[in-house]
């Protein structure tokens, strides 16, 4: 199978853009720019990957961050006003919790008026008295609609090669939005604005899958946030908090109003892969076979048999199990996860429309995808929704014009005029496949 080539590719064909390496922080088309993951970690990212991730919380403070930036200009609160109040903002992208209970959406949306027939937009008043009387608002979903924090989860998506999502969460003065609990996926708690004291205690459940929230524990969770913390410190501007999936956690915000970023990482585990596997296993007949006639599968000592018959079979048909079968199954559910970086429509027609031999023109950031031929005159181009086709003659052109580096029209290979590489390159701008360099 043909494969993208070049140092700015993954084996299947994620095109980094601006991805930083994993090791030193340069940019994969040969730049410098800082890690985003060192924005949020004060170690370095090997020793991060060793000691931390998955494994142990982390708390940074600002002195100690990459750059020492800060995190306002991701979302200030002039930018949550902007969002509540001018944004045709509506559920799910806004929740509000009370005293530990999530409101329903009813209690601050409503029509959206004349022209706008929709019954669920944000009304910002209600929005204020609700805030107002001690309520914590949670902007979700913010790395799909606030720029940003757009190109944040983005490049940070890239560095840790998994889909990220942003959340904002203000806390009035002296409340607390949530009780103690833990999440099932990895987060990066950002603050923005004000204090908030965290108490993080060790998980009542390791590991925890997406199947398994802490509402099922809920006894435990609250009997274990009675003892003492791991780890129990107050957030300032510019500080950040690593914790694992599954470490409980509560936050209180102290004298004045709270604004922080939370930062999660939907993560794949082997659970995944072994769900696959059972997937895949669906091929073996000793597999499907049905239980004998008349089988009580109440009955142990009627269902012991069966279980040494399908995991004697099972055991088998895992030693033959092929990890590119696997990694194909796997890629079903990794590509659809992360969206590539924004594209300006209009943008892109316009410079596809008057586009030159001496325009260039880079893979679009994000973008998922593989090229292979189809054992005739064409090779396929396999991304996350569909399948592109090309002439077989096209397929270094293809590579070399999604592969991540800028190149110039002109100079894209394997064609024989500039004529052949004026119709790819603007075909590949108006799939959206590649943009303006």
């Amino acid at each position: 199978m043909a494969r993208p080539d070049g140092p700015a590719r993954d084996d299947d064909g994620y095109v980094r853009g601006v991805r930083m390496t994993m090791d030193t922080g340069r940019m994969a088309s040969g730049g410098t720019a800082p890690s985003v993951l060192q924005r949020c970690v004060a170690v370095e990212t090997a020793k991060f990957a060793a000691a931390y991730w998955g494994r142990s919380p982390l708390l940074s403070r600002a002195g100690e961050l990459a750059g020492q930036y800060g995190f306002a200009e991701l979302l200030s609160p002039a930018a949550v006003d902007e969002l509540l109040s001018r944004r045709g903002l509506r559920t799910p992208f806004l929740r509000v919790a009370d005293q530990g209970t999530v409101l329903p959406a009813g209690r601050f949306t409503g029509g959206a008026g004349a022209g706008a027939e929709i019954g669920d937009q944000v009304h910002d008043d209600k929005v204020l008295r609700l805030y107002a009387g001690g309520a914590t608002l949670v902007l979700q979903g913010l790395h799909r609609i606030w720029p940003p924090l757009i190109d944040f989860a983005d490049r940070l998506g890239v560095e840790l090669r998994q889909p990220v999502q942003v959340n904002a969460y203000l806390t009035p003065p002296g409340h607390q939005g949530f009780a103690t609990h833990y999440d099932t996926h990895d987060v990066f708690v950002l603050q923005v604005e004000g204090t908030k004291r965290w108490r993080v205690h060790e998980p009542v459940l390791p590991d925890p899958l997406e199947r398994q929230p802490w509402g099922g524990r809920a006894d435990e969770v609250a009997a274990t946030a009675e003892g003492p913390a791991a780890l129990d410190t107050v957030l300032h501007p510019g500080d950040a908090l690593y914790l694992p999936r599954g470490w409980l956690h509560s936050a209180a915000a102290q004298d004045g109003r709270s604004l922080h970023l939370t930062v999660g990482v939907r993560a794949l585990t082997r659970y995944a892969i072994v769900e696959e596997l059972l997937a895949l296993a669906a091929g073996d007949r000793r597999l499907r076979a049905g239980l004998p006639f008349g089988t009580d599968v109440t009955d142990p000592d009627a269902v012991e048999p069966e279980l040494t018959e399908t995991v004697e079979a099972l055991r088998d048909w895992l030693g033959s199990a092929e990890p590119a079968a696997l990694a194909e199954r796997l890629r079903s559910r990794a590509w659809p996860a992360a969206r590539p970086a924004p594209i300006g429509p209009l943008a892109q027609l316009d410079f596809a429309e008057r586009l030159g031999a001496d325009d260039r023109i880079a893979g679009r950031a994000g973008l998922r995808w593989r090229l292979s031929g189809d054992g005739g005159e064409r090779v396929v181009l396999q991304l996350v929704d569909r399948v592109v086709r090309f002439p077989a003659y096209c397929a270094a052109a293809v590579r070399s014009a999604l592969s991540g580096v800028p190149v110039r029209v002109g100079d894209l290979p394997g064609l024989d005029d500039d004529g052949d590489r004026l119709v790819l390159a603007r075909r590949l701008l108006r799939e959206g496949l590649a943009v303006p360099a």
